[in-house]
């Protein structure tokens, strides 16, 4: 048995691979972009619900350094675009106008310098491959989540903080609220809560030593921030905000949880357990041969999830992705794809998710084929 997927549309990039990140969709159905990054700049393109895009809509925003020296996000009404650099989240307008900026520890791990500027140290050696934090938006674009290398100047937390939590006003950079991460990342990436503005997910990767996962309650005073685990990390978030996807840092362990991370209704799946292996790997009983979970997918509506072991498949062959609906028995339904898909989905909400072309210069979109033959 198999779930066929049916190409709804292809919505192709903003700028040439050779130039630029690859393109991604970002917000929730009613209000998606189709945004892409170069080391010059964002573009910011409107879809609407049937991913067609606007390009009279289009917007641009200068970028205040390359992109392999951060993360940025773009506000949900492309007002703004911020960036979390290596010393500094940077507020920035499409006039090119820096809205405001929020100066940090810096985030190459040995380096102790509170720096003023990206000058300072774009061409040093050492600073070539810092860790980094990450930034996000709340659903309603107001407020600004930021994970930053403390400490803050003048701050009011420990000067022994490594990584820091922040609650900012997006219209002008105001501290509003201020945690300690209790983490020393690598990286890291948010996931907001789609209709409550008040509550963030923050996925924080520490290499080879953890994947600390927390979640931020912001109540207009006080940030409270519940440290889920700190081995999993944070895939998506369900249209509702009730249900939390993860996998476990060894990727052995898919999971549905409520918002205080515990799993619900045993929706847990063991990948050596619930995944075949795959049909090109060798025979034998070596333990390594099982697939593992990706650390992508996520909802493609309140109760299904699309999964995918591209990493571990990759070595034999093709990759496969997987649907489970936590409504029936609970299986993992491997995807049938009309021509080969070879990379990782990512889910779009409304029963749809996505995938890169090959040639990474489009977004394929699928739906469920539900047509009888």
């Amino acid at each position: 048995m198999s779930a066929r997927a049916r190409l709804r549309a292809t919505v192709p990039a903003l700028m040439p691979s050779t130039e630029a990140g690859p393109p991604e969709i970002v917000g929730l159905p009613g209000g998606r972009m189709l945004v892409q990054r170069s080391d010059d700049e964002i573009v910011a393109q409107p879809l609407d619900d049937a991913f067609v895009a606007q390009p009279d809509a289009s917007v641009r925003f200068a970028a205040p350094w390359p992109r392999h020296r951060g993360t940025w996000e773009v506000s949900p009404d492309a007002s703004v675009a911020v960036f979390a650099g290596v010393h500094a989240v940077r507020a920035v307008e499409p006039s090119g106008a820096t809205r405001w900026e929020v100066r940090h520890g810096c985030w190459y791990g040995a380096c102790r310098e509170t720096h003023a500027s990206y000058d300072e140290y774009a061409d040093r050696q050492d600073h070539r491959y810092p860790d980094g934090g990450s930034v996000g938006f709340s659903a309603d674009g107001r407020l600004v989540w930021a994970h930053v290398r403390g400490p803050l100047p003048g701050g009011e937390l420990s000067p022994d903080t490594v990584d820091e939590w922040l609650v900012l006003d997006a219209e002008n950079g105001r501290v509003l609220a201020r945690a300690d991460a209790e983490a020393a990342a690598a990286g890291s990436f948010h996931l907001p809560h789609p209709t409550d503005p008040r509550q963030m997910g923050l996925s924080i990767g520490e290499g080879q030593d953890g994947a600390p996962l927390r979640w931020g309650r912001w109540d207009g005073k006080e940030l409270t921030v519940d440290c889920l685990d700190s081995d999993l990390c944070l895939l998506s978030v369900s249209p509702s905000g009730e249900r939390l996807m993860t996998v476990s840092h060894d990727q052995d362990s898919l999971a549905v949880r409520d918002s205080r991370g515990a799993v619900l209704e045993a929706w847990e799946w063991n990948a050596e357990a619930t995944i075949p292996r795959h049909p090109d790997a060798p025979s034998g009983d070596d333990g390594e041969l099982h697939a593992c979970w990706d650390w992508a997918g996520g909802f493609v509506d309140e109760t299904a999830l699309v999964v995918s072991t591209a990493d571990s498949d990759d070595e034999w062959g093709p990759m496969r992705h997987w649907l489970i609906d936590t409504t029936d028995a609970r299986e993992c339904v491997p995807v049938d794809y009309p021509s080969p898909v070879r990379s990782q989905p990512s889910a779009r909400g409304k029963g749809t998710w996505s995938t890169l072309s090959e040639s990474r210069d489009a977004l394929h979109i699928w739906e469920l084929d539900t047509r009888k033959d």
